[in-house]
């Protein structure tokens, strides 16, 4: 299970593609599709900018799980994973946006996500246990997983790093650019489509 987890880590970037795929071989957008998906991916993608604005770029490894600070800052005081959270939204969006297949598409791929971020998560944590101890272990039993908590986690003897816009600007660079090329594509064959270019 352990070494699952870890090829599933190490090639989570490349997950997306098959998804991608369809979406834009199987478009069927409308008006409302594209509207109510790009809030929908918009939300997840500021969800992931102001989660690494906290952690920079050290969210971006494909190696071996890694970090310096155990971050309990901004998105994190909520929920210890906020960036899956946003891949998720992000997936869905563009999803609902491309309206292929709907809705059998965006389930299986929001069923799969669930699932490859829950073996990941389970391959972090060992990481995060073995160098954080008694600290994580404490931010284990506060703060969900998935589920966002009503008010933030606190824990005064923890050095944070501090919130760096620029920084997590730099680091989401290619999500972001990522993020509007599909938009943008989805709009474009939408518009062929319906004016018969």
């Amino acid at each position: 299970m352990q070494n699952l987890s870890s090829i599933l880590f190490k090639y989570r970037s490349y997950s997306p593609i098959p998804f991608l795929i369809l979406m834009l071989a199987f478009h069927n957008a409308n008006l409302w599709s594209m509207a109510i998906g790009f809030v929908i991916a918009l939300t997840g993608e500021a969800i992931r900018l102001w989660a690494v604005s906290w952690t920079g770029s050290e969210t971006r490894t494909t190696g071996e799980a890694g970090g310096t600070f155990l971050i309990i800052s901004g998105p994190f005081a909520y929920v210890r994973n906020p960036l899956y959270i946003g891949n998720i939204l992000l997936y869905l969006g563009l999803g609902i946006m491309s309206f292929a297949l709907f809705p059998y598409l965006q389930i299986i791929a929001v069923c799969f996500f669930l699932w490859q971020y829950h073996s990941i998560i389970k391959y972090e944590e060992i990481y995060l246990q073995k160098t954080f101890g008694e600290e994580y272990e404490n931010y284990l039993k506060n703060v969900r997983s998935i589920i966002p908590r009503f008010t933030p986690y606190k824990n005064s003897s923890l050095e944070q790093p501090l919130f760096n816009l620029k920084a997590g600007l730099r680091s989401e660079k290619r999500s972001i650019q990522a993020f509007i090329s599909v938009a943008l594509a989805i709009v474009i064959i939408w518009f062929i489509k319906v004016y018969n270019l």
